[in-house]
């Protein structure tokens, strides 16, 4: 049967993106003689071109090697932290995977998240969520402080992080003593020093020799020790 040039059904499938050696497989006919349609076809519409480029399947996008390393690795933080990596964490590589990490919730949440990091992300419910380590840190600062000023308004001593069998004394000497160690590295935030300061006057000098409290301007017998 003679084709009327330009083929409607040649044009109408080349507008949605489909190749012209299909559309010559699909209507059993020579790719030449669908090319020849299409050639006539863009001399009247010049935009079908366009519409046939933007109709395209987007290729397939390819995982990067060190993306699937860096999933591979939060899989495994996970598994033996029990938590998600996260971009305030210790080491360098914690807080590498955690930058990572926010940038797959955000492609999460733009709807681009690659399929393989999806499906295996999934495994860890509210991977996509933010974390709330930091805000679950700082409370838990806010509620150290608060018992241990509670303690000293009573009269009592500083806790001790060792040489005690009183669980909640050592929790929080073990917490006075992270806040110390913090100030001689120069590490403590000064809104926290600061509130140290407010709260718990004396709380970088600890216990006495005799387990009392430290008088002003005696000195200890190791300034590296906090005297508890």
């Amino acid at each position: 049967m003679k084709r009327v040039a330009p083929d409607p059904e040649f044009v109408m499938m080349y507008r949605k993106g489909i190749p012209t050696s299909k559309i010559a497989a699909v209507e059993d006919v020579a790719e030449t003689t669908v090319r020849y349609h299409l050639q006539i076809a863009a001399r009247a519409e010049p935009g079908i071109r366009d519409e046939h480029k933007a109709a395209l399947p987007l290729p397939a996008r390819r995982t990067p090697d060190a993306g699937l390393q860096n999933l591979a690795d939060i899989l495994a933080f996970h598994e033996s932290e029990g938590r998600l990596p996260v971009t305030h964490g210790k080491s360098a590589k914690e807080r590498a995977l955690g930058v990572w990490l926010v940038n797959r919730r955000r492609e999460a949440a733009q709807g681009t998240l690659s399929p393989i990091y999806r499906e295996a992300l999934a495994v860890i419910p509210g991977w996509d969520k933010p974390s709330t380590r930091k805000a679950d840190d700082a409370a838990r600062w806010q509620q150290r402080l608060a018992e241990l000023q509670k303690i000293r308004a009573a009269g009592g001593d500083w806790p001790r992080h060792q040489k005690t069998d009183d669980a909640h004394e050592r929790t929080l000497g073990v917490w006075l003593h992270g806040q110390r160690i913090d100030y001689r590295a120069g590490r403590l935030a000064p809104a926290k020093e600061n509130k140290l300061n407010e709260v718990l006057p004396g709380w970088r000098e600890g216990r006495g020799h005799r387990g009392g409290p430290r008088q002003a301007g005696q000195k200890a017998s190791n300034p590296s020790s906090d005297q508890l």
